[in-house]
């Protein structure tokens, strides 16, 4: 196995004990790297104090960049790199996004982001990435994708598609380079904390260690 990844911490077990567990099966051959999700970096110190830790994956994204505060700068000190997923923000940013859009068995109904007036706003950064995304000929989808690629070779963002179309315009966001001046003004148009709610219900984010803050 390439990587076995943790996908979520269990709160009753040192992550110490998780990971040098896991730590002899690479020993015995079964496993060749360790992976973590969605924790913070206080827990990603300790692991990798016990094995090397080769990769997080965690949401990150335009509109979701709590990872820049800590978690990120930890995982480049360390040489950790990061599988970055929801870059699109669930299809909130991709440009295909509308209000009449999802039903009842829709997943994204209990997502605060995707909920009233939330939504509303949210549809509105979407609508200024996707003009600033036309100026340069391309779509909202691939200058979102494209502006995770540009904060470094360490991040590789994951992205889900349903049809070939999709999948297609995906692709073409490796095509992209995007200038520093481009940078600053999509980032200045899409500042760091603009999204309206949380990227998950209360209930999910209490329970989830990259959103716990440590004094």
């Amino acid at each position: 196995m390439d990587i076995y990844r943790i996908a979520r911490l269990d709160p009753d077990v040192p992550i110490e004990d998780t990971v040098g567990a896991i730590a002899e099966m690479v020993k015995a051959g079964y496993v060749r790297h360790i992976g973590l999700s969605e924790v913070g970096a206080d827990t990603i110190r300790r692991a990798a104090a016990v094995t090397p830790i080769a990769d997080l994956q965690i949401e990150y994204s335009l509109i979701s960049r709590g990872i820049e505060a800590d978690i990120l700068p930890t995982c480049r000190e360390l040489g950790i790199g990061i599988t970055a997923y929801g870059v699109l923000s669930r299809g909130l940013i991709s440009g295909h996004w509308s209000k009449d859009r999802g039903g009842e068995q829709d997943f994204r109904t209990i997502s605060p982001r995707f909920q009233g007036s939330n939504l509303d706003a949210n549809l509105k950064l979407a609508d200024t990435l996707k003009v600033i995304a036309q100026e340069k000929g391309v779509t909202a989808a691939q200058m979102a994708i494209a502006w995770v690629l540009a904060r470094g070779e360490d991040i590789v963002p994951l992205v889900g598609a349903r049809t070939r179309e999709r999948l297609h315009e995906s692709l073409g966001a490796l095509d992209i380079m995007l200038t520093a001046e481009e940078l600053a003004r999509i980032e200045q148009a899409i500042p760091a904390n603009a999204a309206a709610g949380e990227r998950y219900p209360a209930a999910q984010l209490a329970h989830m260690d990259s959103e716990k803050r440590h004094d």
